[in-house]
């Protein structure tokens, strides 16, 4: 896994073929498949919760009314769902370990 940037699929499922000894194949299918089951939740309107990490949460927002920055014009902005994820307490403490 790289040590910065942003962790991939491939990344995921490197240390799943490291970690479990599955093959490389396996372990890509097992991600796609845990992802694959996350998305349908959300799309079903589920949250997600995943202990230890965090949650994944969706919220309606309603229509309001925004300014355009340039030039000042009121516009409605549409309602839409929206998804927001919390981080659990054990998460924030790794992170902010360092």
């Amino acid at each position: 896994m790289r040590s910065v940037g942003t962790l991939t699929r491939a990344d995921l499922a490197e240390t799943i073929n490291r970690k479990m000894g599955l093959s490389r194949a396996d372990s890509l299918e097992m991600v796609e498949a845990i992802l694959g089951k996350m998305s349908d939740a959300l799309a079903k309107g589920e949250n997600v919760k995943i202990s230890g990490f965090g949650s994944f949460v969706l919220r309606d927002k309603n229509e309001r009314i925004g300014r355009n920055p340039k030039t000042g014009i009121e516009v409605p902005i549409t309602p839409r769902r929206v998804m927001t994820f919390r981080a659990s307490q054990l998460l924030k403490e790794r992170i902010t370990k360092g």
